[in-house]
């Protein structure tokens, strides 16, 4: 139960899903995504380290950037509410917009 109760508690915010929908397109450091969801660093970290610990996203080093991705996770409860957000939210204004914003990116301008 331990396990379904992080998975739950992690998604169960705004960005957090916000961040799960744009890593289900392509591996993202953190200047890019605080400044497409719009929030800063530090707290664009935090939860990033939400959704680590319960296992859902993960990261590897990229020279300069640190990348994090969705992990391909041996947790059963991650995968299936993975799989299911995959399918949600993308007629939601907000996901539609980040997802516009992401096109236009550009890592080497934002990360200095």
């Amino acid at each position: 139960m331990k396990t379904l109760v992080s998975c739950l508690k992690a998604l169960a915010d705004k960005n957090r899903l916000r961040i799960i929908k744009l890593l289900q397109h392509k591996k993202m450091c953190v200047c890019e995504l605080a400044d497409i969801i719009g929030i800063s660093q530090p707290s664009l970290s935090r939860h990033l380290n939400k959704l680590k610990s319960a296992g859902l996203i993960g990261s590897e080093q990229d020279g300069f950037w640190t990348n994090y991705f969705l992990k391909n996770t041996n947790n059963i409860y991650g995968k299936i509410l993975i799989t299911i957000i995959k399918d949600w939210l993308n007629d939601d204004e907000c996901i539609k917009e980040d997802f516009h914003k992401a096109q236009y990116t550009d890592r080497n301008k934002l990360c200095k």
